[in-house]
C-alpha cells in the first residue's frame, strides 16, 4: 500500500454517495432495440440538458410499496427496492407506469392517465394510489444491467443500478415538464452518433451503458443476459470510474481501461489532476518518490515508449531503473530529474530498448553509480547483450537512506527499499522489483499493461513465464502490492487480479494452441498460427509467432512421457 507521505496530492474525503435506481425502457422495432431517453432540465443540479433514462433518488418509503410488488425468487430484497424506485420514478417522470392487475391484466394508458402524478411526491401517495386500483408493481420483470458509481471528483454522487424492462403496451411516455423533457426513442447506436457530433449531449455512465446495450438485437436478448449471468442476480459490471486530463480535456475511464490504475494510484481520491498524455520531454511524477520518463522510442512492440522509471528523492538520491535505448536526449533527461545524484542503475533485463543506456548514463554521473541486474545468457540476441557490474541475487535489496533526526542526533535511516525477484521467461535474465514500503511492483516486460508480452525462445521460456507469474502473485500477496508499473503504458491496478487474468489468457491461448495442434497434426507453426490467432490482427502475427514457439514447446514437452 502506498505510504501517504509519498501521495502527490492532499488526501480528502470524496462526497458521499446516495442511493438512487434508473431504468431503460425499451422496445423492440425492425430496425433493433429502441431505449426511451429524455432531456433532463437546463437548470438540473446533476447533468443539466443531458439525455437520461428515468430515475431518481431512492427514498426510504419506497420499502413500503413491497406489499404491492411482484418479487422473482432469485431478486433480493435490495434488488426489489430499487426496482419499486425506478417504477416510481418512471411513472412520476414520463407516466409510464409498469405494472398490472392481480388477474396479470396489464393497465391501460386510460387507468395510467387517471392517476395523479402531481401529488405522486412522496412514494406513500404513489403506492396508495395503486393499492386503491388493485395494481401490483411488474418488479419481477425488471432487471440489472449496469451497477454505476458516480466518480469520485463530483460533488453530487449517487449509486445507481441501471434497471432494463420491456415498455408496457399500449402507454405514451409524457415528460413531466419539471425535471424531464423531450421524451424520444433513439437506437442506441443513434444516440451515440448524435452525441459524438455533439447534438445530444450524454453523460459517461449513459454513453458507455448505451456502447454495450448495442451488442444485443432484441429486447428480450437483454433481459436473458441478465437473468441468467454466470454469477447470479447482478449487475453484468460495476463501475466508479475515474478521471484524469488527455489533450487538454477531462478522460473519463472504466476500471479494465488502461489508465485506471495509474489514475487510482496518482489521484486515489478522485482529484482530476494527472496528465495521461504520452511525451519524452520531461518526466511525470507518480508519487514523490517515483517519476516515469518514457524514452522516444514508440512502436508496435515498445507502446508509447520504454519506461524509465527514477525511484528515490533529494533527501536519498536515486535508483534508475531500466534506463532504456542509448538515446542521447533521453539519458540527459534522466540525469537532470535525477540532479545527477543516481546511486544505482538497474536493468530488468537485456533487451535493446532497456539495458543499452546504462553505461552513457553512468558516464555522465560523478559518482559512477554501479549498473545493477543479470547478465544475459548465452541464449539472448546478439542485440540484447548485457553484462551488469554487479550481478543481483534473487530476494537481495536495494536501499535508499534518507537523514532523520533522533534523540542521538541525526542519522541514516532506509526510505526506499527496491528488492529484486528473478523472473525469467521474456528473457532468460528477466528480473522484476519490488518498492516494498508503497508496495510497488516494478515488472519490465514481464507484465505489460494494453498487450501480452512476446515469450521468443530460446531465450523466452513459458514454463518459466508462467512460473514467474506465479512467483509474483506470491510477492505481491505477501508485500501488499496494490499496483504494478510496466516497462510499457499505465500503471497497472489490482496488482494480483491482474496477474491473475494474465496467467488465465495464457492458459487459453495455449488451450487454442492444442486444439489447432490436435485439428492439423501434420500441420506446421505456419499454417497453425492464423488458426490460433484468428483473434489478433494479421500485422501482428509475426511477432505472435514467436510466443506461438513457446507454447509448441510447452505442450510438446508436456506430451512427453
Amino acid at each position: 500500500m502506498v505510504r501517504p507521505t509519498q501521495l502527490l496530492h492532499s488526501q480528502r474525503e470524496p462526497a458521499p454517495v446516495r442511493a438512487a435506481a434508473t431504468v431503460l425502457l425499451l422496445r423492440d422495432t425492425p430496425e433493433g432495440i429502441e431505449v426511451l431517453m429524455t432531456r433532463r432540465s437546463a437548470s438540473a443540479s446533476f447533468a443539466p440538458g443531458a439525455y437520461v433514462f428515468p430515475g431518481g433518488r431512492i427514498d426510504e418509503g419506497d420499502t413500503t410499496a413491497r406489499a404491492i410488488a411482484t418479487r422473482r425468487r432469485t431478486q433480493s430484497r435490495v434488488q426489489l427496492t430499487q426496482a419499486i424506485a425506478a417504477v416510481r420514478e418512471s411513472f412520476e417522470e414520463l407516466g409510464v407506469l409498469l405494472a398490472h392487475h392481480a388477474d396479470g391484466r396489464p393497465v391501460s394508458a386510460e387507468e395510467v392517465a387517471a392517476m395523479d402524478r402531481s401529488t405522486a411526491s412522496t412514494t406513500v401517495a404513489f403506492a396508495d394510489q395503486c393499492a386503491q386500483r388493485g395494481l401490483q408493481l411488474s418488479t419481477d420483470r425488471i432487471f440489472t444491467f449496469a451497477h454505476w458509481i458516480t466518480d469520485r471528483d463530483l460533488p453530487k454522487r449517487f449509486d445507481v443500478p441501471f434497471l432494463v424492462a420491456k415498455m408496457p403496451e399500449g402507454q405514451t411516455p409524457t415528460a413531466d415538464e419539471t425535471e424531464q423533457f423531450e421524451p424520444c426513442w433513439v437506437r442506441p447506436a443513434d444516440a451515440l452518433e448524435r452525441h459524438a457530433a455533439g447534438s445530444f449531449f450524454m453523460i459517461f455512465p449513459t454513453v458507455r451503458t448505451l456502447e454495450r446495450m448495442v451488442a444485443y438485437p432484441t429486447v428480450d436478448a437483454v433481459l436473458d443476459a441478465c437473468a441468467h449471468r454466470a454469477a447470479g442476480e447482478g449487475p453484468l459490471w460495476t463501475s466508479c470510474p475515474r478521471a484524469g486530463w488527455l489533450a487538454g480535456k477531462e478522460a473519463r475511464y472504466m476500471e479494465h481501461e488502461s489508465p485506471f490504475g495509474e489514475l487510482a494510484m496518482v489521484s486515489p481520491d478522485g482529484q482530476i489532476v494527472h496528465p495521461l498524455d504520452w511525451q519524452s520531454e520531461h518526466a511525470v511524477p507518480l508519487l514523490k518518490n517515483v517519476q516515469r520518463l518514457t524514452a522516444p522510442n514508440p512502436s508496435a512492440m515498445t507502446g508509447p515508449g520504454t519506461n524509465s522509471y527514477i525511484v528515490g528523492d533529494a533527501d536519498s538520491g536515486y535508483i534508475v531503473i531500466d534506463p532504456g535505448p542509448n538515446d542521447f536526449d533521453h539519458i540527459g533527461r534522466l540525469w537532470r530529474a535525477t540532479q545527477g545524484d543516481i546511486r544505482m542503475i538497474v536493468c530488468t533485463h537485456s533487451h535493446a530498448d532497456h539495458s543499452p543506456g546504462a553505461l552513457p548514463l553512468q558516464k555522465l554521473c560523478k559518482t559512477q553509480p554501479p549498473i545493477l541486474g543479470l547478465a544475459s545468457a548465452p541464449t539472448a540476441r546478439s542485440t540484447a547483450r548485457f553484462t551488469p557490474d554487479r550481478v543481483l541475487q534473487d530476494g537481495e535489496r536495494l536501499v535508499l537512506t534518507a537523514p532523520a533526526i533522533s534523540d542521538t542526533g541525526e542519522t541514516r535511516v532506509p526510505a526506499h527499499t527496491l528488492r529484486a525477484i528473478h523472473t525469467p521467461g521474456h528473457a532468460a535474465n528477466h528480473l522484476c522489483l519490488l518498492l516494498e514500503e508503497d508496495g510497488l511492483l516494478f515488472s519490465g516486460d514481464h507484465i505489460l499493461n494494453g498487450s501480452t508480452t512476446v515469450v521468443d525462445p530460446p531465450d523466452g521460456n513459458m514454463d518459466a513465464y508462467l512460473a514467474s507469474l506465479d512467483k509474483l502473485d506470491a510477492a505481491c500477496a505477501k508485500g501488499g502490492v496494490g499496483f504494478i508499473l510496466p516497462a510499457h503504458g499505465y500503471v497497472i491496478g489490482e496488482a494480483r487480479a491482474a496477474i491473475a487474468q494474465l496467467k488465465a489468457h495464457r492458459l487459453k491461448r495455449e488451450a487454442k494452441i492444442e486444439a489447432v495442434m490436435r485439428q492439423l497434426p501434420n500441420g506446421t507453426p505456419e499454417e497453425w498460427l492464423p488458426l490460433a490467432y484468428d483473434d489478433v490482427p494479421e500485422r501482428m502475427w509475426p511477432v505472435a509467432a514467436r510466443s506461438l514457439a513457446a507454447h509448441v514447446e510447452r505442450i510438446r514437452q508436456a506430451a512427453k512421457p
